[in-house]
């Protein structure tokens, strides 16, 4: 590691458009362009921002809700898709690394959605298909959990990228699997969350968490949040004013980048729509590693052991036996 990559980090705080994957994504790809067009070479965007977060989890029974569930799954990406193939062409189009969260289908069940972070390459190559290992509290009601295969650092062009989804980034043992396989750049994916209770302060506890893996790890960690739209606040408040104050409350959304010292590169961006630049220069983690590294000299490693799983889990294994007719591989449809 000679030479430790230099480059610049965006991370983009926007409202997706809501319930419309289609529209999200040439959002996404507009903003993919713009963030490059001012030298990016790292974009994050927020989770779930296709297309978009399930907030009548918290405004809303689960009898109420569910028909909100069929509209999320309805307007949902499949992976692979042509969804995932436009975001691949935009960042190879802008020669960019990005990151983005995505309601993600399941092959297998019309009633599974995953809370998916797709990393994709400067040359278009999907590098990794992130599911959020546990959905937060009423998220419950719409996602299911991923497993480990996933818990993967990427070597890209600017150097080795992790990364979680919002509340994972609380997950002391899911960022130590990152740190352990030589993390250096961090992106971590949030949601706008003024659902939250009242004395949560949804940015303060982001660059909290932020702030810790950073100094933790010695690493960059680039955050994006998602915001909460006029639109929005009308297909979920409709016209409960109850409901409208709460998606309307404050700081509810930071997006920045943090260096190793677990302080801001530059001033973060709250609750506004915008897009937070700032230089990361990898060569500024040697030094605190001296001093504190918790994936080397600074641990005990014949007292302290992580074992991680990270098989694949399927619903369903099958064994052949022999002499038996091998299943065909498609079904046709029925004209």
């Amino acid at each position: 590691m000679e030479n430790l990559p230099r480059f610049t980090a965006a991370a983009v705080q926007a409202s997706p458009v809501y319930l419309d994957a289609a529209a999200t994504v040439d959002k996404a790809v507009s903003l993919i362009h713009e963030a490059a067009g001012n030298g990016a070479s790292l974009i994050v965007f927020p989770e779930v921002f296709v297309p978009g977060y399930p907030y009548w989890n918290w405004t809303m029974n689960p009898v109420q809700g569910s028909p909100w569930f069929e509209r999320l799954q309805r307007s949902s990406v499949d992976v692979p898709g042509p969804h995932v193939d436009t975001l691949r062409a935009a960042a190879r189009q802008a020669g960019a690394t990005i990151v983005i969260g995505v309601n993600e289908r399941a092959a297998h069940s019309l009633g599974v959605l995953y809370n998916t972070l797709l990393t994709i390459g400067a040359d278009g190559e999907l590098l990794g298909v992130h599911r959020k290992l546990v959905p937060t509290w009423a998220e419950k009601l719409t996602w299911t959990g991923g497993d480990g295969s996933s818990l993967r650092v990427h070597r890209t062009r600017i150097g080795p990228l992790g990364v979680l989804a919002c509340g994972e980034n609380t997950n002391t043992l899911a960022r130590f699997t990152l740190l352990a396989q030589g993390e250096l750049v961090h992106a971590a994916s949030y949601i706008a969350l003024p659902v939250a209770p009242e004395d949560y302060d949804m940015a303060d506890a982001i660059a909290l968490r932020t702030a810790a893996h950073s100094f933790e790890g010695k690493v960059y960690s680039v955050v994006a949040c998602s915001t909460i739209s006029p639109e929005i606040v009308e297909q979920i408040a409709g016209d409960d004013p109850d409901v409208r104050k709460l998606l309307a409350r404050p700081r509810s959304a930071l997006s920045g980048i943090f260096g190793p010292d677990g302080r801001p590169v530059t001033e973060p961006l709250v609750d506004d729509e915008g897009i937070v630049y700032a230089e990361i220069d990898l060569a500024k983690c040697i030094q605190p590693k001296q001093m504190h590294d918790i994936v080397g000299h600074y641990n005990r490693f014949d007292i302290f052991r992580l074992q991680v799983d990270n098989r694949p889990r399927s619903p369903l294994t099958l064994t052949a036996v022999e002499g038996d007719e091998p299943a065909p591989a498609t079904l046709k449809e029925e004209a």
